[in-house]
């Protein structure tokens, strides 16, 4: 055996170490729910307690292995943060989100996909709870594994509707709620990418594609910036607080707006210092967002945290609901214990540290390449699509928004590179094929100058072509290998597929295991 096939084994060994120190983390903090739940239930119902308490924190683990990744992934992405650094940045964020606006009340049956009136008895809905709790659980976990980030909504969605149509059959559904969620598979990504590939073109066009493009950052950039603070501090306002604070999007406008004034002054300040004056390019550029982005990964981990530690901990605080506060009854709401708020907290800040880095680096690198300009992009995608869908009450995922906004920003790209070869193309065949130094200075001269210019001087060339003033004296030969425009794909295609696919398959797939875990459940308990 040579030292080649030793050194692989050495790292496949270190591999199977770092999983299993992993997995044994996870493991003890299972194990700590278990025993801290045992102590706070007694009775006949406490194994029931317990076990629910387990699956809850198992679920929790997997969304902060697979959802918080949305909010970080672009910053990690744009080399913004580091990767343990925006481990550690969300971990505290999501879990402060959770315990301070996660709420004191939470809705058991999600979105009202199922009727409560159909559930015969408190066994069934304790068990339809579970069913939900285990199988959107082990859905993510899956998903988690193969790195594709899905909606944590849709798997808890799913998995209620598969064990409630196992419980008491079809008409249990509410039918027209399911189709508003099917429709958000197409919505919620389309949305994003048009969100975040239009701030793209706007930073295009009003900065990169200018001769200085620093002077002109300097001018724009606070404007971004301060769009941005007003953008998210409505949705913070909006979403993040929602469970502690009841104010009108008119209102929280207005306080965005003050908050917007105030970041304006701040940042133009800033741009102005000594240091950000000696940046160049698009590297300078560039710069002058990671800040931002870093409060963006921070302040939609706490929104993150505050919205979707209902998805871990609904059903849990259903069953602790059913067994201890109001037993024998169940309802669409139930209240939360402290101690089950930070089982979800806990599980969501764990996950993401133990098993989140996969999820993270496809989103930041694994679809397309990212910058801090495009990553801006997503930032600002994630949230302002989310406010104007609330607004029209159009059915929305944070997971799909994101996602798709990373495709808008790659399919931009792509879209600007290929028209941008084509351009360089066409000023090759309005040029002798024997004048190289003339193509050259052109070409210079093209790529210095902005949008407006560029469209000018390509006028200006067609124009001498057909009055035959500048011909071509290319070959036939020469002249087909320059109509090959040159496409690079700059969105990795299988990526595309891979989670495109587990979007559209997520509800069907959690709703056939919830059902079937329901029925075996049932088959051992009633």
């Amino acid at each position: 055996m040579d030292l080649k096939h030793l050194e692989g084994m050495d790292r496949a060994m270190d591999k199977n170490r770092g999983d299993q120190v992993r997995l044994g983390i996870g493991l003890l903090f299972i194990l700590g729910v278990m025993l801290y739940a045992a102590s706070q239930s007694v009775g006949e119902v406490s194994i029931m307690l317990v076990m629910a308490a387990m699956v809850g924190g198992y679920m929790a683990m997997n969304i902060g292995a697979n959802d918080v990744a949305n909010n970080v992934g672009p910053a990690v992405g744009a080399r913004a943060l580091t990767l343990g650094s925006a481990l550690v940045i969300a971990a505290v964020f999501e879990a402060a989100g959770a315990i301070i606006a996660g709420g004191e009340v939470v809705g058991t049956i999600r979105n009202g996909i199922i009727d409560p009136n159909m559930i015969p008895d408190t066994d069934t809905f304790v068990w339809i709870m579970m069913s939900a709790l285990i199988a959107g659980a082990l859905w993510l976990n899956l998903a988690t594994a193969v790195g594709a980030p899905v909606s944590t909504t849709h798997s808890i969605v799913g998995a209620v509707l598969g064990g409630g149509m196992a419980a008491a059959g079809i008409d249990i559904v509410n039918w027209g709620t399911m189709g508003g969620i099917a429709a958000s598979w197409v919505i919620s990504p389309m949305l994003g990418g048009m969100v975040a590939a239009a701030f793209l073109y706007l930073i295009k066009r009003s900065i990169t594609y200018k001769p200085d493009m620093m002077n002109a950052a300097r001018k724009v950039v606070p404007w971004l910036v301060a769009t941005m603070a007003m953008i998210f501090s409505v949705y913070l306002l909006q979403k993040g607080l929602k469970q502690i604070i009841h104010i009108s999007l008119l209102q929280a406008a207005m306080i965005g707006a003050v908050i917007a004034v105030g970041v304006f002054a701040l940042v133009r300040w800033q741009v102005k210092q000594p240091k950000n004056l000696q940046l160049e390019g698009k590297q300078g550029v560039n710069s002058l967002f990671t800040v931002p982005l870093i409060f963006a990964a921070a302040l939609l981990s706490f929104a993150h945290g505050s919205n979707d530690v209902a998805n871990a901990i609904g059903p849990l605080a259903a069953i602790v609901d059913v067994y201890t506060a109001h037993p024998g009854q169940f309802g669409t709401s139930a209240a939360i214990p402290l101690w089950v708020m930070m089982i979800g907290a806990l599980g969501i800040a764990i996950g993401l540290a133990l098993f989140g880095p996969k999820v993270i680096r496809t989103i930041g690198s694994g679809i397309t390449e990212l910058d801090q300009m495009r990553a801006f992009c997503i930032a600002m995608a994630a949230t302002l699509t989310v406010i104007i869908a609330s607004q029209m009450g159009l059915p929305v995922s944070s997971t799909h928004i994101a996602v798709g906004g990373v495709f808008g920003v790659g399919f931009l790209r792509e879209y600007l590179k290929k028209n941008y070869d084509r351009m360089v193309l066409e000023i090759k065949e309005h040029h002798p094929e024997d004048d190289q130094l003339a193509i050259d200075a052109f070409l210079q001269r093209f790529s210095n100058s902005d949008i407006q210019q560029k469209g000018v001087m390509l006028r200006d060339l067609k124009a001498l072509s057909k009055a035959n003033e500048d011909p071509a004296h290319f070959s036939k030969g020469e002249r087909k290998n320059l109509k090959k425009v040159y496409r690079k794909e700059l969105v990795k295609r299988s990526q595309v597929m891979r989670i495109v696919s587990a979007w559209v398959i997520t509800v069907p797939a959690t709703a056939l295991m919830a059902a079937m875990i329901f029925f075996m459940l049932r088959g051992m308990l009633a």
